[in-house]
């Protein structure tokens, strides 16, 4: 798509904003080039400092400036993207027949990062809750029945940055054969969750997805470093066993700025005859 200017007779931060806006996408100005400093704005445009500064704040909330040391604008340079891809619940399931070794030797989480597992700091908790009115539905259990809640988050290690969050909730009554299971300082568990479910005999057949979008909370944004307008993805994941009962539900958050999700799906030919 050309770039386009926006149809109005625009304020000159608007019209500042647009101008630098148009030379980024035609690649005139590249990530990490220095973009005109509010003064530098005001002398081009014959407008005021502050003009200057709402528009680079305008690029800022378009995710396309952001400010070094000394508030030095710069074109953003594009994060690295997790990618969240559509085999990997069958490749989970693949490794759950395999040894302890060979499940070690793999995880999802610097799988989907792309990042050595020495960069990455790992936190999980665990805890017992009452299931609300929506879960008990979920899991056809009863209002109050015993859930195990399960809080994952995963760091880099050396900027204290969230990379990947998660939360999840299992029916006790399912998975309290393996006390391990309820146990936190198990974690992390060769092999993932699905592991962990075959250890108590249950298979999973089907994964379902639901993606939706929430602007962040002050808290949010401040763990994940977000630039500023950046919402994040909210991903639920429902795993149904081979008996069609609800075994699992979990949550995840994906910056929308730094998530790649890949799916593929294969379509039925139409009939020659």
């Amino acid at each position: 798509m050309d770039p386009q200017t926006t149809v109005v007779t625009a304020p000159v931060q608007l019209r500042i904003a647009d101008d630098l806006r148009i030379r980024i996408e035609r690649g005139e100005l590249r990530a990490g080039d220095r973009l005109p400093s509010a003064h530098e704005l005001a002398a081009q445009w014959g407008c005021s400092p502050s003009s200057g500064r709402a528009a680079i704040n305008l690029l800022k909330k378009q995710g396309l400036a952001t400010a070094t040391q000394g508030n030095r604008p710069i074109v953003r340079i594009p994060p690295r993207r997790s990618v969240l891809r559509q085999d990997t619940n069958q490749l989970e399931k693949d490794r759950v027949l395999l040894s302890e070794e060979e499940r070690r030797s793999y995880g999802a989480a610097e799988d989907n990062l792309g990042l050595p597992l020495s960069d990455l700091q790992f936190r999980t908790e665990y805890a017992r809750v009452a299931a609300d009115d929506e879960q008990a539905a979920i899991f056809g259990v009863s209002q109050g029945a015993e859930l195990l809640r399960r809080e994952y988050e995963t760091l880099c290690r050396t900027t204290g940055v969230r990379e990947q969050w998660s939360i999840s909730y299992m029916p006790v009554d399912l998975i309290s054969g393996n006390p391990d299971l309820l146990d936190e300082t198990k974690e992390p568990w060769p092999g993932g969750t699905q592991h962990q479910l075959y250890t108590v005999g249950i298979e999973i057949a089907r994964m379902d997805h639901e993606v939706t979008a929430t602007m962040p909370t002050t808290v949010e944004v401040q763990k994940w470093a977000l630039p500023e307008g950046v919402p994040l993805l909210c991903g639920r994941r429902i795993a149904v066993d081979t008996q069609g009962r609800v075994v699992e539900v979990s949550e995840a958050r994906y910056p929308a700025d730094r998530t790649k999700m890949l799916f593929s799906q294969p379509l039925s030919p139409w009939s020659r005859d």
